[in-house]
């Protein structure tokens, strides 16, 4: 009977300190999080080369921001529930649907128009056009910086961490009223 205790007792030990020694070094869902980050990263550049534009990070696009870089930042979230919440400095709202937008449909677009996102964006085409929405998972972005490859403009990037990112860096953040 205290052999078996004892063995029980053991195996306790060893299941907690198994599960303890997982959780504290991470390894108890990194696997599996890495296949999530794999698809993610396989995802956003498949979209980058389809679309042809360029993309940039949360540093890179602070940077611009601090040395006064002439460009157009463009949220590509609703107004009412995201831009007017919080935006990257100086980004103009025009909204994009989620899914591949392949011919203008201003319905996805609050009712805009193709004349109206190019008067947003200029009528530079060699100025640089930043276009950026929630998250790396929202593809909201991929739509507007494909829209702007497709009208001309060629120094366009894609910011893929978006406004989560940007908050995420601390960067500070504008609202609209």
């Amino acid at each position: 009977m205290l052999a078996k205790r004892s063995l029980l007792f053991a195996l306790l030990v060893a299941f907690t300190f198994s599960a303890t020694s997982a959780m504290a070094f991470g390894f108890g869902n990194k696997f599996e999080k890495e296949v999530e980050t794999e698809q993610q990263a396989v995802k956003l550049t498949r979209e980058v080369v389809r679309g042809g534009y360029g993309v940039v990070t949360t540093a890179e696009l602070k940077t611009w921001i601090d040395e006064g870089k002439e460009m157009v930042i463009v949220d590509t979230m609703p107004f009412e529930s995201s831009y007017k919440k919080a935006h990257v400095p100086g980004a103009a709202q025009f909204l994009f649907p989620i899914p591949d937008m392949n011919e203008w449909n201003s319905a996805e677009t609050a009712g805009k128009s193709m004349e109206e996102y190019v008067q947003l964006l200029g009528p530079d085409k060699d100025k640089t056009i930043v276009v950026y929405c929630g998250f790396v998972k929202c593809t909201r972005s991929h739509n507007g910086a494909v829209w702007a490859k497709k009208l001309g403009y060629k120094n366009v990037y894609r910011y893929p961490g978006g406004i989560f990112a940007w908050q995420g860096a601390k960067n500070p953040i504008e609202k609209a009223e």
